[in-house]
């Protein structure tokens, strides 16, 4: 990198600018997200999966996903702590197990952005504790079928939701 120029920034991001060299020697520039990673959380019991729904403004709709999110005000928190507590505050959740899956980025092109994935499970439920940028967020219980279903019917259109299902699949973690 030859310079890098801060073009945005407000509390969940910044954008940069990066003059680089390439290997070639030309010269380019690279546009870069820089946000804190986030988790995603499945939680699934006896078949059953819950997700949330809520309205995504950058494509102007609700969509169901997976619960996911990190706390601006603690960028560095913990994520299995941080897993815990976006599972309680969007589904109103509590998980006796919580796995932890691993770690993948979000969109390798433009981002440095990853998530970590959990698998959660001996779900109990108390109350949820909503952020004001989730007003209207909902979460409802799904069979795996149905969810299944909704990926390949288009109804889910999270990219981070169909790759931690699918992940945790192929890890052996759903055992239905």
């Amino acid at each position: 990198m030859l310079e890098s120029t801060l073009v945005y920034q407000n509390r969940w991001m910044r954008v940069r600018e990066d003059k680089v060299r390439r290997q070639s020697g030309r010269e380019g520039i690279f546009g870069v997200v820089d946000k804190p990673d986030f988790v995603v959380v499945l939680p699934i019991e006896d078949e059953y999966i819950y997700l949330v729904e809520q309205y995504r403004y950058a494509v102007e709709c609700r969509c169901w996903e997976l619960p996911q999110g990190s706390w601006e005000g603690k960028p560095n928190v913990d994520p299995d702590l941080l897993a815990a507590g976006e599972l309680e505050e969007e589904t109103g959740l509590v998980a006796g197990s919580i796995q932890y899956l691993g770690h993948q980025y979000l969109a390798t092109g433009y981002s440095s952005q990853g998530y970590h994935m959990y698998f959660a499970s001996e779900l109990s439920k108390t109350t949820k504790k909503l952020d004001d940028e989730e007003e209207g967020l909902i979460s409802k219980r799904f069979s795996l079928k149905e969810f299944e279903s909704m990926i390949v019917d288009g109804t889910i259109k999270d990219a981070t939701t169909v790759n931690a299902y699918g992940f945790a699949k192929l890890k052996g973690v759903v055992p239905y």
